[in-house]
């Protein structure tokens, strides 16, 4: 997964079609649980860009959005959010991809 190095590249890379963000960070005991399938996630749904933000790095971002529990995504489709699963919770890899099938 693409990590995001500068507030600008959030705001250019949402303006391509079907980009999913997952906000983040690596002391997380929740965000660690859904590395091992994140990739298959991924996998199976290849017609989304999907790209990692450090929460830590991008405290300011994650204000501007609401994210205040982490892991969460967002996603946008140029430029317009379409999807939001934010919350504090550990995520399963089914709910995860229940929350991409209902962007479509």
């Amino acid at each position: 997964m693409k990590k995001i190095e500068s507030v600008e590249q959030f705001h250019e890379i949402k303006q391509e079609e079907n980009v999913i963000f997952l906000f983040s960070a690596d002391w997380c005991p929740d965000c660690r649980f859904i590395d091992p399938f994140m990739p298959e996630v991924i996998e199976k749904y290849k017609d989304c860009s999907f790209y990692y933000i450090d929460r830590d790095k991008f405290i300011d971002l994650c204000i501007e959005l609401d994210v205040f529990g982490i892991p969460s995504f967002i996603a946008y489709n140029k430029g317009s959010e379409i999807g939001r699963y934010v919350n504090k919770d550990r995520k399963t890899q089914e709910e995860i991809e229940e929350f991409i099938e209902n962007l479509k």
